[in-house]
């Protein structure tokens, strides 16, 4: 089984804001005709450097991973079917399991795995989704990314209805793409962006292990539950599917799924890797989640009865 990929954590707030600037002159009026100058060509993108050694061999490494869970038949795209049935109990139950309890804790200044009970957490101000490339992406994958993730965002934004946009600056849930070597060089931006972040809280994303795969943070108003800004590292070695399977599942988690549970079918929110895509349950989760009679702060034995009634609603008595 491969190990969890997604501390789905209350912590960290959103990390570097990009900017950009341009410039523009103007000639002076000589009083004559003259020939215009032809526009200057655009500058082509600058090609993404080769891999290093340690790239190629995690590059290598998650190649085969994705092959292996593909020959194992999973990874599926399909959102689940007829061997994947649930009804409104399972689908509460598993809600529960997913939105009210936490993977990992804090313990002396680092988070450490094991299963705790927590409260309700979501967003309660618009998201402001921005992505940050490593220069060692192509320009050719961030754009294809790009168009996938601002597609996945508007999906979300229509099952939650809670407003999620695309930014090219300010956000304040941002997602790093980034190389073996780029994100172990990340350390001193984090610290930069987060400050009181302990050394531990660094180095959990600087010294990655390969068996995660990727992984989200997500910083909380106090203890309200309510999400203000959030953080995803995603690997740029990643093969398609595997990367676009972690989009997938920390930005979900990262809007406040933040649990996995084994029992959870279909569902990314299982760390048995069946389905690589947000699925059918998923779906409804997150419809769950966003529902107007909850709110950020609810405890399991508030949120339970809800959960179940708007589960009910949701099925419509059915699988």
């Amino acid at each position: 089984m491969i190990q969890n990929r997604t501390p789905g954590l209350k912590f960290w707030p959103a990390a570097l804001l990009a900017a950009g600037l341009t410039a523009c002159t103007t000639l002076p009026d000589q009083g004559m005709p003259r020939m215009a100058a032809p526009p200057p060509r655009p500058a082509s993108p600058a090609p993404a450097p080769a891999d290093t050694e340690k790239s190629a061999a995690i590059r290598a490494y998650y190649t085969q991973i994705q092959a292996s869970l593909l020959a194992q038949g999973r990874l599926r795209t399909d959102g689940g079917g007829q061997d994947t049935p649930f009804d409104a109990r399972i689908l509460a139950e598993n809600f529960i399991r997913i939105a009210l309890y936490d993977e990992y804790s804090r313990q002396d200044g680092a988070f450490k795995a094991g299963e705790s009970s927590s409260i309700l957490r979501r967003w309660d101000v618009p998201i402001r989704f921005q992505i940050h490339f490593g220069a060692s992406v192509p320009a050719d994958r961030r754009a294809a990314d790009r168009a996938r993730i601002a597609s996945y965002l508007k999906r979300l934004s229509d099952l939650t209805r809670h407003p999620i946009t695309l930014v090219d600056q300010g956000g304040n849930f941002s997602l790093y793409v980034v190389s073996e070597d780029e994100r172990e060089a990340l350390g001193p931006a984090l610290r930069s962006a987060l400050p009181g972040l302990s050394t531990q809280d660094v180095t959990d994303v600087t010294g990655m292990q390969p068996t995660t795969y990727c992984l989200v943070y997500a910083l909380s108003d106090g203890d309200s539950g309510n999400y203000r800004r959030a953080v995803a590292v995603v690997r740029a070695e990643h093969p398609d599917l595997l990367r676009q399977s972690c989009y997938h599942e920390e930005i979900a988690q990262g809007l406040g799924l933040a649990n996995d549970s084994p029992r959870a079918r279909p569902s990314i929110f299982n760390d048995d890797e069946e389905f690589a895509l947000l699925t059918r349950q998923d779906e409804l989760m997150l419809k769950i989640l966003y529902d107007p009679e909850m709110w950020p702060g609810m405890t399991e034995a508030e949120a339970a009865p809800v959960v179940r009634r708007i589960a009910q609603r949701l099925m419509g008595g059915g699988t």
